[in-house]
């Protein structure tokens, strides 16, 4: 190694040094003293290198300057990726990689109501110990008439529960058509080998008659599976059984009628200018012995699958071992009693973030939309390699719901002429805030179909500090 380069090596600024510095004071409270210790070495190793291969240097002054934004960004990259809100800018309301439904107030302050102790399991009035989710039997009662309730953790959960409590060793009919995939490639035939039923398809994609289900039951045959395809549309000629013809054939062989309605809708779409989903009621009025649902889907409620139907079946699926494995949390059963008794109150329309986004009228995403665009050409007026636009779109409903429906919705185009958009994207989605925008037509999109009012002024200002602190130099160069 040369002296010159040792001398250059002299000027670089020790790890204290570094860590005085007032923009590491809240990098330091995300990540404590030590781990940002780290970051500053990673930071000087990489300064060290440099100066190997260059063999000249700033001095300290200088190096400081370059350094520590170094070490603030690499604290960013060490903590973008922990769990934590993200603004919702790509349109698809119930986004499953996003989080699906957004909560309620309401559920969000029963959330932390119930983080300490509760009465999870015990009855108060008595002091005897209760099933747990025995508070929500009255509010699915009153709501869909269901004799009785089992929440578990999600809607596939709640289905390899019901074949493996009604059906091991036993067949279930279904429809070729409604042998569904649902996200992370998890299928209906992987969830029946793993509850030990048969599945027995009938039918064909297209077309599944009465007659096939009458041909097809046996003495082995445990119950007919009604399975809603909501991911996807099967259009043109095609036909399906009605419910009520199917819990009548299967009351008339005395076995179960299962109906998987998806969303766990309990809305009437159609008010929202969307296609009919079904809804728990709806099933249960048809007479479905058990119908299976989410909880953060067009509910617009936690995560979670609901089972509701006859107590005997409710019973015998509640005491099978798997049921203990499945079970939710106090935080969950928390928030879906507080987004049930919003429906109970007859306020869901104005409680549930996704009732409301999915109803907002797009003159009023237009209107905010406007606003917020006259806001940020003020930011982007001296330079023209940005520009701002506001467009008239359309959002899918996403999350597995109302498949091909679409929401008419108001977007802001951003262009960036030093930008790439997947670079501006990217540096949208690491904040801060975090937005998650999406990318069409060679430019960035912030889609207001997904996002509240009173997210607008943190949506804002994200992009205005993103575009006010436009670096002049590749951040990864800590040498410049």
């Amino acid at each position: 190694m040369t002296t010159t380069t040792n001398a250059a090596l002299r000027q670089l600024p020790s790890v204290s040094q570094l860590l005085e510095s007032p923009a590491l004071v809240e990098p330091r409270a995300l990540l404590g003293h030590e781990s940002l210790a780290q970051l500053a070495r990673a930071a000087l190793t990489e300064a060290r290198q440099q100066i190997v291969l260059e063999a000249t240097s700033p001095g300290r002054d200088a190096w400081l300057e370059r350094l520590v934004p170094r070490v603030v960004e690499l604290a960013h990259q060490q903590t973008h990726s922990r769990l934590g809100p993200v603004l919702n800018a790509t349109g698809v309301v119930l986004h499953t990689s996003l989080g699906r439904a957004p909560l309620s107030h309401k559920a969000r302050a029963a959330l932390l109501g119930a983080s300490g102790g509760c009465n999870l399991e015990v009855d108060l009035l008595t002091g005897d110990r209760r099933p747990r989710g025995h508070q929500l039997q009255a509010l699915f009662h009153q709501l869909t008439g269901a004799e009785a309730a089992l929440v578990v953790n999600n809607n596939a959960a709640a289905t390899v529960l019901a074949l493996a409590a009604l059906a091991d060793g036993r067949e279930v009919l279904l429809s070729r058509g409604q042998l569904v995939e649902i996200g992370g490639s998890f299928r209906l035939p992987e969830i029946f080998a793993v509850s030990g039923a048969t599945l027995r398809e009938i039918g064909t994609t297209n077309v599944t008659r009465l007659s096939d289900y009458h041909s097809a039951c046996t003495p082995a045959t445990a119950a007919l599976l009604r399975v809603h395809s909501s991911n996807y549309r099967i259009t043109g000629f095609s036909h399906t059984p009605s419910l009520p013809e199917l819990v009548a054939l299967a009351h008339d062989r005395g076995i179960h009628c299962i109906d998987d309605i998806g969303s766990g809708c309990l809305v009437d779409t159609t008010t929202l200018g969307l296609p009919r989903e079904p809804t728990f009621q709806d099933s249960l009025a048809a007479g479905a012995d058990l119908v299976l649902g989410s909880g953060d889907k067009l509910l617009g409620g936690p995560q979670c699958g609901i089972l509701l139907g006859r107590r005997p079946l409710i019973d015998r699926i509640a005491s099978h071992p798997l049921a203990r494995a499945f079970r939710v949390d106090k935080l969950t059963l928390a928030a879906l009693q507080a987004t049930l008794e919003s429906y109970l109150l007859d306020q869901h329309w104005h409680d549930l973030p996704t009732l409301q986004l999915l109803k907002t009228p797009v003159a009023a995403l237009r209107e905010r939309a406007d606003r917020l665009a006259l806001r940020w050409q003020t930011h982007v007026a001296h330079d023209p390699s940005r520009q701002v636009s506001v467009e008239l779109q359309s959002a899918p409903v996403g999350g597995g719901s109302l498949p091909m429906a679409e929401l008419p919705t108001a977007v802001l185009r951003l262009h960036d002429q030093q930008l790439a958009p997947d670079q501006l994207a990217s540096r949208l989605r690491l904040g801060p805030p975090r937005i998650f925008p999406r990318v069409a037509t060679g430019d960035v999109l912030i889609d207001l179909r997904a996002l509240l009012p009173e997210e607008d002024e943190t949506l804002a200002t994200g992009i205005e500090r993103l575009w006010l602190s436009r670096p002049t130099q590749p951040t990864h160069n800590v040498a410049g």
